[in-house]
């Protein structure tokens, strides 16, 4: 349910895969009132895994990271571009209907279709899988069982309501009013700025070719969609809060907006579960919403899928939710602050933020701590159990390639790629052994070590030896000393095992596989 850019990387994802998939929407459509505009690097990465991002990178403006000024007096900076751990150190600026048009392109190349104007109405969630009642706009309705619901319905979604799953949150309700304006300007074109001053907060950020977003808080109910804030409004605002000057030639559109910050209960129920604002609607401050969701989406589809082809058993899919949840309200923490940040206003408040701000940016704190929140590189599930590893994912399955044990547990006859900036890339679809030795000059016995890890390995496992250059991010990650790394399909790890006790590693993916059984 839903044709948002959540709901369509499902799909894409599941057909892909081969899998069948209905995509319903209720009528929401294209509209130029469209709030999210950035993607983040982590998303980045994971939009790999549909073979999108490359067309993404040729429609967006990039930016190079995220200045914070209070009174025009600039503070602190989060720069993307000095992330050591991505391939891709950079947002990404675009309207939500240009990721929304890429995602439809990619849809339809992979033979799907959104069927616009159907419009959930009843849901039964039986323990065998749900029966839904859909209305179509002509008035026919059809009752069907689909198997499995992904509910990607928006903020006011039909399914969580019939679900009866509970939608609560902490105490943040803010109103903003938002515009896409031709703007001339001082300010560089490749930060965003977020500025605050006594009246407020309000963000600029730069779209390419002279298109800025502009978001600023409001009081409630001053405009409505009868009324929307108008040119004046958002040119008297930036003279009073933005850095730098600029002159709002022209607005595009424009409209306002309440949050109130909300997360689901629960993501799962039974065979149906919740994604994107279906399960949280948080703070626009950082962006995080859309990217938020799409994580969403990525975590539950390789999950999802493996168990459709009847490679996973369902037990998996009980991650989904303790994942994603968990990491719903951490976002909804980070950006619930930064909200507030922007909205003090007595004098030792504003001094107190502004002082840590400064002394953050000139101790590295924030970049060290803010960058990566923002990018979504930070993102970690179950503590840190299994934080996000700084890799490339296929767009396609590695399964027939060169990246793979041969049967006899003989590597292939070519190792994996690596493009031009030395990222690996994982197999999109299983478990990846990273081989790492630790450092570039591999002890007198690695060999003899890999080795025996590649024997016992089990079949068409894919296996990256890392026994050469790699980025410092990675390095980092894998740390100083020799390792074997086994990485999720989504880029998560798993879990590290000692090279010199290759039995370990079999016995992780063993286990692994055999909680993904069907038995």
């Amino acid at each position: 349910m839903g044709a948002g850019p959540v709901g369509l990387v499902v799909a894409c994802e599941l057909l892909q895969q081969g899998i069948p998939v209905r995509v319903v929407d209720a009528g929401r459509g294209h509209t130029a009132h469209s709030r999210a505009n950035v993607i983040w690097p982590r998303n980045l990465e994971l939009l790999d895994r549909i073979g999108v991002t490359e067309e993404l990178l040729d429609t967006g403006h990039r930016l190079a990271g995220t200045a914070f000024y209070s009174r025009g007096r600039r503070l602190a900076t989060a720069w993307m571009s000095r992330l050591p751990d991505s391939p891709y150190p950079f947002a990404l600026t675009l309207s939500q209907n240009d990721t929304e048009g890429v995602l439809r392109r990619r849809l339809a190349a992979l033979g799907g279709t959104v069927e616009q104007g159907v419009r959930l109405t009843a849901l039964d969630n039986a323990a065998d899988g749900p029966a839904v009642k859909l209305e179509h706009e002509d008035g026919r309705t059809e009752e069907l069982e689909p198997g499995w619901l992904v509910g990607a319905d928006g903020a006011h979604s039909t399914v969580r309501k019939e679900l009866g799953i509970g939608y609560d949150g902490p105490p943040v309700d803010v109103s903003f009013a938002i515009t896409d304006a031709r703007l001339t300007t001082t300010l560089s074109e490749d930060l965003s700025h977020y500025c605050y001053a006594p009246s407020g907060a309000m963000v600029l950020g730069p779209m390419g070719d002279g298109v800025h977003r502009i978001a600023l808080n409001v009081p409630h109910d001053a405009y409505s969609e009868d009324n929307p804030p108008p040119r004046e409004m958002f040119q008297q605002v930036v003279d009073d809060r933005a850095a730098g000057r600029s002159r709002v030639e022209e607005l595009l559109w424009s409209g306002s907006f309440r949050v109130r910050v909300r997360i689901a209960s629960t993501f799962r129920s039974g065979r149906c579960f919740l994604a994107g604002d279906a399960a949280h609607v948080i703070s626009p401050a950082g962006g995080q919403g859309m990217n938020t969701g799409m994580q969403d989406a990525f975590n539950l589809a390789w999950k999802l899928s493996g168990v459709l082809r009847g490679e996973f058993g369902e037990p998996v899919l009980d991650s989904y939710d303790t994942e994603r949840r968990a990491v719903s309200h951490e976002v909804a923490r980070s950006t619930a602050l930064l909200t507030k940040a922007g909205l003090v206003n007595t004098p030792a408040k504003v001094a107190l933020r502004d002082a840590a701000f400064t002394a953050a940016d000139r101790t590295g704190l924030f970049q060290r701590r803010l960058a990566p929140q923002l990018s979504q590189t930070a993102v970690s599930y179950d503590g840190d159990r299994h934080p996000r590893m700084p890799l490339k994912v296929s767009s396609g399955s590695l399964a027939d390639s060169a990246s793979t044990t041969g049967g006899s547990g003989e590597a292939a006859a070519a190792a994996p790629r690596l493009d031009s900036g030395g990222w690996p890339t994982i197999d999109r679809d299983r478990h990846t052994v990273l081989l790492w030795p630790g450092t570039r000059t591999p002890p007198a016995d690695w060999q003899r070590t890999r080795d025996r890890v590649r024997r016992e390995l089990p079949e068409g496992t894919p296996v990256l030896d890392l026994t050469r250059a790699v980025p410092r991010g990675l390095a980092r990650a894998l740390g100083p000393v020799p390792t074997v790394a086994v990485v999720r399909p989504d880029g998560h790890l798993l879990a590290r095992v000692d090279p010199k006790r290759p039995q370990d590693t079999t016995r992780l993916l063993t286990r692994a596989a055999h909680l993904r059984s069907r038995s």
